[in-house]
């Protein structure tokens, strides 16, 4: 069976169809070449020889996936791992849990001082972290006597954080109140309402409030050099990684590699829950 020639007039078709789409899709295009290709860089440059990383060479002439390898034996770094996921899992567990009952009472009830409450909460999330970090540390570190270790971080957690607590209260201003009443109505307590009821229709919310306090805490460079820094084996892989340059300031394929592993979970992260996040964050700004 032989296959007929694509004709001239619909190879010129195509031709024009893919330029078209090109030329509609250019700044798209660039702007994620913009972000992408730094990240490419690093990658590339990460499976380099030392000698190489040092020349202007954009594609490695040998593969050097041990790199990774020797990242991971550095002392220190497989401990900054697991502290990273700590701090970062144990403090997006906590924020949940404890936002969604505010959000849900500042969405649903009804009740004096309930926009006063809201301003609060929209105040706090105006107020830098850098006004309070003196008192926070002096009471962190003298009162309680927990320097040198990621508790001062993790332990606030547990109270809520005004931006997740603004971010869910918009998202449950999107669920109509009329599943809430149906559900009082045939005997729901509060509780039970807003675990079987809210809850499961509040996923993408939630969703998008986890990734968001996920990426701080995994990004975090400031609380841990201000409350962990005496203590090495208390860093997190975003303070760590200064010390992991300057100990390996001539050799950038392992300090490339190892921001790729920096890297590596975040974006991991954001893929798996790319639809979720971003359904999230669109409906929280549908109803203010």
């Amino acid at each position: 069976m032989t296959v007929s020639p694509t004709p001239p007039a619909a190879r010129t078709a195509r031709r024009k169809a893919l330029l078209r789409w090109i030329a509609v899709h250019s700044l798209g295009i660039a702007a994620a070449l913009f972000f992408v290709l730094p990240f490419v860089f690093v990658v590339l440059t990460s499976l380099m020889s030392d000698q190489q990383a040092l020349t202007r060479d954009l594609t490695p002439d040998t593969w050097h996936f041990e790199n990774y390898t020797k990242v991971f034996e550095t002392p220190g770094f497989l401990t900054w791992w697991k502290n990273s996921l700590l701090y970062a899992g144990l403090g997006t567990v906590l924020v949940v849990v404890s936002s969604i009952p505010v959000a849900y009472a500042l969405a649903k009830f009804r009740f004096r001082g309930r926009h006063l409450s809201l301003l609060l909460v929209i105040s706090m999330m105006m107020l830098p972290p850098q006004v309070v970090i003196i008192p926070m540390y002096l009471f962190w570190a003298k009162q309680m006597d927990l320097s040198g270790s990621l508790w001062p971080l993790i332990i606030p957690l547990a109270f809520g954080d005004a931006f997740a607590v603004f971010l869910l209260r918009q998202f449950l201003l999107t669920i109509p109140d009329e599943y809430v009443e149906a559900a009082r109505i045939d005997g729901c307590g509060e509780l039970r309402t807003l675990l079987r009821i809210v809850l499961p229709m509040a996923k993408p919310g939630i969703a998008a409030v986890a990734l968001f306090q996920f990426f701080y805490c995994w990004n975090d460079y400031f609380g841990p050099q201000i409350y962990a820094s005496e203590n090495p084996a208390a860093w997190t892989l975003s303070y760590g990684l200064e010390s992991f340059k300057g100990a390996h300031h001539t050799d950038w394929n392992l300090t490339m590699a190892a921001t790729v592993l920096v890297m590596a979970p975040v974006i991991l992260v954001f893929f798996f829950a790319q639809k979720a996040f971003v359904e999230g964050v669109t409906l929280t700004g549908v109803k203010g």
